[in-house]
């Protein structure tokens, strides 16, 4: 990331989780509750575990805010854990006294699950590819951070983005797609943006949704876990963010990484995605209709996803992830142990969901947040929100006007130039420069 920045930090049965956002610009409206909003929807969902609620997130914003007003430094923020009351000698910062040695290995020996070592391996965790990385021959060093519990940080962090963003007229949400083979119908999709949030896996189509229900609890019943796809949507986006020159700098590029690195989706699609592979090309891309009212861009249909060559186009940008079913079963896998490398039965179990692809999608919406705001800092800069937002209000002028028809040569603008030189202000009444004053650094 560029000028948005943010890193967090925590375990999962630790005393908090962290994170750190810096180039938020300043006088940005920005309090505790606004943030809550999104912590409460990632702990909601069908087929959650006792986990959610057992915690009760809630972020203290502890510094970079005055008077409820960003200050343009970093951003601190810290979300507790409540379970750590059940993890301290576990999980303590300081080194173990002899005494909390001997303690801790009685109670192993009473068979008391948090302190015994964790050596059998979970099948599709990161438990045997991290303890080797790290060299750990306890799992439990790699577990508590290769937990998704850390996405609640994630999620903290993009309800800054969020407050961000909707000061520039920006919206994103997402929703259940599928559950366990069960994909929602379009035409069925009968449930307000208010209305899915609130229902059990925040799905539009109340009866595919039913059907959703039913396979979580098939997986439950068999001590199962169930995947899905979850779709996130961002509208109010303008014609421009990212770029074709370099890999790294196509947002389209960004976003699949953002969405990647979520601890449980394994794959990523723009707009048609894949079932762009199964069309002609004729019934494929987007029929650019002309300009509409306001001069905005019109396509005919949205089958790109907003995004062509790594840049918006104006439609809305459309990301789907698949969420892998939960690696942490109730009727665990069989597997090996990390010490003796030998087969076991069954691979350890910790407290688990079942599904988890509506909380996903709200993890899928901060790192998509996070994402574009970065982008558009890049594009439009601004130290504070009021800068940021007179840059793209100029940008989004200047992109509404028909440009100077070019001249044989590929001499672009030379006719604009000419015009302006001379105090021409046939463009809506106003003199114009070659670039206009704030609006970005594209051009």
């Amino acid at each position: 990331m560029g000028r948005f920045r943010f890193l967090t930090a925590g375990e999962s049965h630790g005393p908090t989780l962290g994170v750190i956002l810096e180039g938020v610009p300043a006088g940005l409206n920005l309090t505790a509750d606004a943030i809550a909003v999104d912590l409460a929807r990632r702990q909601r969902g069908y087929g959650r575990g006792a986990r959610q609620a057992i915690e009760q997130d809630r972020a203290e914003i502890l510094a970079g805010v005055r008077h409820g007003l960003t200050l343009g430094a970093p951003i601190l923020l810290l979300v507790r854990n409540r379970d750590w009351e059940n993890w301290t000698k576990v999980m303590q910062v300081e080194p173990l006294s002899e005494v909390d040695v001997e303690d801790l290995a009685r109670l192993a020996v009473d068979g008391n699950k948090r302190a015994t070592p964790v050596t059998r391996l979970r099948p599709g965790h990161a438990d045997l590819a991290g303890a080797l990385k790290y060299g750990f021959n306890d799992v439990r060093d790699v577990l508590e951070r290769a937990s998704a519990r850390e996405t609640a940080a994630r999620v903290a962090a993009g309800g800054v983005a969020r407050a961000f963003l909707a000061e520039l007229g920006i919206e994103v949400w997402s929703f259940t797609a599928e559950v366990g083979g069960v994909a929602l119908d379009p035409a069925n999709a009968s449930r307000s943006r208010k209305e899915a949030d609130a229902s059990p896996l925040r799905c539009p189509d109340p009866d595919a949704e039913a059907l959703m229900i039913a396979r979580i609890d098939e997986a439950r019943s068999n001590g199962d876990t169930v995947g899905g796809v979850f779709e996130v949507v961002a509208h109010g986006l303008p014609i421009g963010l990212g770029s074709y020159v370099h890999w790294d700098r196509r947002l389209d590029a960004a976003l699949a990484a953002a969405v990647m690195s979520i601890n449980i989706v394994k794959g990523v699609e723009f707009g048609l995605g894949f079932e762009q592979t199964r069309r002609f090309g004729s019934a494929v891309h987007d029929v650019i209709a002309g300009r509409g009212e306001g001069g905005r861009w019109i396509h005919r249909s949205n089958n790109a996803g907003g995004l062509t060559g790594g840049v918006t186009n104006g439609e809305p940008v459309v990301v789907r992830g698949a969420v892998k079913p939960i690696s942490t079963l109730a009727k665990p896998l069989p597997s090996a142990d990390l010490i003796t490398g030998e087969a076991v039965d069954k691979a350890h179990y910790e407290r688990s969901d079942i599904s988890v692809v509506p909380a996903a999608g709200v993890v899928a919406e901060a790192m998509v947040m996070l994402t574009l705001a970065d982008f558009i800092l890049d594009k439009f800069g601004g130290d504070s929100i009021d800068e940021t937002r007179t840059n793209l209000e100029a940008y989004r002028a200047r992109i509404s006007r028909s440009p100077a028809a070019p001249l044989a040569g590929g001499r672009r603008g030379a006719r604009t130039r000419a015009a302006t030189s001379a105090g021409d202000t046939a463009s809506g009444g106003e003199a114009t420069s070659g670039g206009e004053a704030g609006s970005g650094g594209d051009d």
